[in-house]
């Protein structure tokens, strides 16, 4: 990449601009034109660099989701994966080294159809799915700093899962319009308002004022560049897991968020007797003994030893979109 393009990936991963030509806000700060930005986008999104240019929404925001695993002999892995990719509410499939193999992420419009959900997988694979939904966020980022580590911005979250979005149809039609990505034209969201059918005279401001509040409210993380990290030569990626007290899990979690190498840092529900633990976080690198380093590091300095604990590496990705939780309600 030239330095414009890692410029446009360091620098709006998050913060991307809420105005009527961000494209052009964007390569004003590049010293470049609004059409080069455009075709540099297309050409990182054609290369998988980039997944997409959207909105990232908190966990719980909308529809439910839940990471879930199953314990797949190495005979048939390939199969399974094959066979739990194939759900379009799977957006997410990943092999990590454990007994516990497969880690898939699965997303419902609610509680009802992301049940029905898992248990197909289970029937179709003839193996049990254990669930772990998310109970409390302390930090979701997933952002990647190209010169350096992942991205060290860290803001704690209250320990609250927080409330759902409420969504009439037309904002539910926009969310669903969002988990395409933003248009890569000159006025990307007036072209986001006609594909969620907003009238065309008042949609543009429409959908600025309901994702500059969605943001506010903490609904979306944040809006931005959306990375491909192994593309990127973060390939290297560690889920580590601790089985932490109920009463203390809340403290623990909240110093583990402020760690700035750690980008996503969340409280589940347990899964026992198979799953005990509780605290999860994951820390990206560009190689293992990077990683392994990290989480020791931080394993001595917050005490963590004294925990029952694993760590899982990442060892394939079998299936990475963005999710689409809303799809079964706004495509029938």
């Amino acid at each position: 990449m030239n330095a414009r393009e890692r410029a446009l990936l360091n620098d709006f991963q998050r913060g991307f601009p809420l105005c009527a030509a961000p494209y052009a806000a964007i390569a004003q700060a590049l010293r470049a034109s609004e059409d080069e930005v455009i075709a540099m986008l297309r050409r990182l999104i054609a290369e998988g660099i980039v997944g997409r240019v959207g909105a990232v929404f908190r966990p719980g925001s909308v529809g439910a989701s839940t990471l879930a695993a199953l314990a797949v002999p190495p005979a048939r892995l390939a199969d399974v994966a094959r066979r739990v990719s194939a759900h379009p509410g799977v957006n997410h499939n990943y092999e990590r080294e454990h007994r516990f193999n497969v880690w898939l992420v699965a997303s419902a419009p609610d509680k009802e159809r992301l049940a029905a959900l898992l248990a197909a997988i289970e029937r179709e694979t003839v193996l049990p799915v254990i669930s772990l939904p998310l109970q409390r966020e302390y930090h979701i980022d997933l952002g990647f700093d190209l010169d350096g580590a992942p991205a060290t911005r860290v803001a704690v979250e209250a320990p609250a899962a927080g409330e759902p979005l409420a969504l009439d149809a037309e904002g539910a039609r926009l969310v669903a319009a969002l988990q395409e990505g933003l248009p890569l034209v000159h006025r990307p969201y007036r072209a986001l308002a006609e594909r969620a059918g907003l009238p065309a005279e008042a949609g543009e401001s429409r959908v600025l004022a309901t994702l500059a509040e969605w943001l506010r409210e903490g609904h979306v993380k944040r809006l931005g560049v959306i990375v491909r990290h192994r593309a990127l030569g973060f390939v290297a990626n560690a889920m580590a897991v601790w089985d932490v007290p109920d009463a203390e899990v809340d403290g623990v979690g909240a110093a583990l968020a402020r760690e700035p190498r750690v980008t996503l840092c969340y409280a589940r529900a347990r899964a026992l007797p198979a799953w005990p633990y509780n605290l999860f976080c994951m820390v990206h690198g560009r190689d293992r003994a990077d990683v392994e380093a990290v989480l020791d590091r931080i394993a001595a300095r917050l005490g963590l030893r004294r925990y029952a604990h694993a760590r899982l590496f990442s060892r394939a990705a079998f299936k990475q979109t963005g999710a689409r939780p809303l799809a079964a309600i706004i495509d029938g």
